[in-house]
């Protein structure tokens, strides 16, 4: 079944007869491997970089991040192009150095659902030597049907020469249950990095080609199982219906007035924000009646805002969603900014943040009404105070958190 998945991904993804995978839990184990194989490839070829970077756009998917907190790697982000939300081959070259040895672009961004110029980061690698990742953990297995269908689709995959790895989700829009990843290499010279082998102990040898050791077999077969019952022609058919509900909702979001789009969707993730109402009280307004709308909060150049995926599920549905959408942003604009955003922000002034303790913030979480038993009904103050932080403490305000919501 897993050669029989990867073959599949291989044939999807226009890669020749070279073109080798593996089946893995999901779309960071996927990406874990394949920053893997880069690190021990590089150790192999050029052993004398003893401290490994990887450039990062900062719309790469958190699970890079901890792919190099994992296999000690140096993270060098690069902004995105302010306006279209895709990197740019020239920043990206800037940012190369001795010790660069990976780069990512992705098809498309889970944020703003665009897609990187991944050839023109294929030219970059041949050129420089770097592995080049392309991240389709999203957009893999839709995009193909999208060019299908007749949009303009860029090329993203094996097609690309500079191109080394690809990692693609069967549990996103394939539809298979949740654990369903591919991972591919251009050749099985690269992918021989990925595996681990270990005989060094009192014991049966190990051979692992994916970070797990002990798995489960039943995702692999199920993902098998619905790629063979819907059929080419039956995913082509989703694709079709996905790809004019996205249009509809997309065309829907720019006639409403107070909100706009980020970046105009190349895959079935739409992204957008409000320049005069408070996003989160949207969302709020959403949730309460029945959708779910997530929130995006502010980093680098962009700004915080409301992110959709929309699924086969959601078909039929874009005309409620949009008179829905028009009357929550009508609401949401009467509302004010929160008293818990006021006063965190003053008690922000007296807290250092680049070392604030645990106590800290259980202070900061008990001003928001927040104990370890859950969360408000409303979150626009929540996300406001979040979307106030810089991402270092709002990482360990949500550490924390978490640390004690798992307790006994």
């Amino acid at each position: 079944m897993e050669r029989e998945l990867a073959a599949f991904g291989a044939r999807h993804l226009r890669g020749d007869e070279h073109v080798v995978g593996n089946f893995s839990s999901g779309g960071t184990e996927s990406i874990i491997l394949a920053v893997k194989a880069a690190r021990d490839y590089h150790r192999e070829k050029r052993p004398d970089v003893t401290c490994p970077e990887m450039i990062l756009p900062t719309t790469a998917h958190a699970a890079f991040h901890k792919a190099a907190h994992y296999l000690d790697i140096k993270v060098v982000p690069v902004a995105v192009d302010p306006q279209s939300f895709k990197v740019r081959a020239d920043d990206v070259r800037q940012a190369i150095t001795a010790n660069t040895i990976m780069m990512v672009g992705s098809a498309p961004s889970y944020a703003q659902g665009v897609i990187d110029p991944i050839a023109e980061l294929g030219d970059l690698a041949l050129e420089k030597d770097v592995w080049l990742h392309t991240d389709a953990c999203m957009g893999g297995f839709l995009l193909p049907y999208f060019k299908r269908l007749g949009e303009p689709v860029p090329d993203f995959d094996f097609s690309v020469p500079g191109v080394s790895s690809i990692s693609m989700d069967l549990h996103k829009y394939a539809y298979s249950p949740k654990g369903a990843s591919l991972v591919l290499y251009r050749h099985k010279d690269l992918r021989r990095h990925q595996i681990f082998a270990c005989s060094s102990w009192i014991g049966y040898t190990i051979i692992n080609n994916a970070v797990q050791s002990s798995k489960s077999g039943g995702p692999m077969a199920a993902a098998w199982a619905v790629l063979n019952y819907l059929g080419d022609e039956g995913y082509l058919e989703i694709a079709r219906r996905k790809l004019a509900a996205v249009k509809k909702i997309a065309a829907g979001i720019e006639a409403i007035d107070g909100i706009r789009l980020l970046a105009q969707p190349q895959m079935s993730l739409v992204a957008y924000t409000s320049d005069t109402v408070n996003v989160f009280h949207i969302i709020d307004e959403m949730n309460a009646l029945g959708w779910y709308i997530q929130p995006a909060l502010s980093f680098d150049n962009s700004p915080a805002h409301i992110h959709l995926s929309i699924n086969a599920s959601n078909v039929g549905w874009e005309e409620d969603l949009l008179k829905d959408l028009e009357e929550c942003v009508r609401i949401a604009a009467t509302l004010p900014e929160g008293d818990l955003v006021k006063m965190v922000r003053g008690a922000l002034e007296q807290i250092d943040l680049e070392n604030v303790s645990d106590e800290d913030i259980k202070g900061l979480l008990a001003m928001a009404g927040i104990d370890a038993g859950g969360l408000p009904d409303r979150m626009a103050d929540i996300n406001g105070v979040l979307d106030a932080l810089p991402p270092k403490a709002r990482e360990k305000i949500l550490t924390s958190f978490v640390n004690d919501l798992f307790v006994q």
